[in-house]
């Protein structure tokens, strides 16, 4: 899927945060820790980055059947 911009349930910006939180997640931070460091405290805003699956290439390489 492509980035949530916001949280699906309340509404809050979180777009300008998930590149960071995946650079730091991958790099081998605590992910609790990091939602902390940006300020993302509310449950629904932790759930949507961290649930988040980046699958929008793997549909790309698909053809589309008439």
């Amino acid at each position: 899927m492509i980035v949530p911009i916001r949280c699906f349930t309340c509404g809050k910006p979180l777009g300008h945060l998930y590149i960071t939180f995946k650079h730091r997640v991958l790099a081998g931070e605590h992910p609790g820790r990091v939602l902390d460091e940006l300020g993302v405290h509310r449950y629904c805003c932790r759930r949507t980055l961290i649930a988040h699956v980046e699958w929008i290439d793997d549909l790309l390489v698909y053809e589309k059947r008439s």
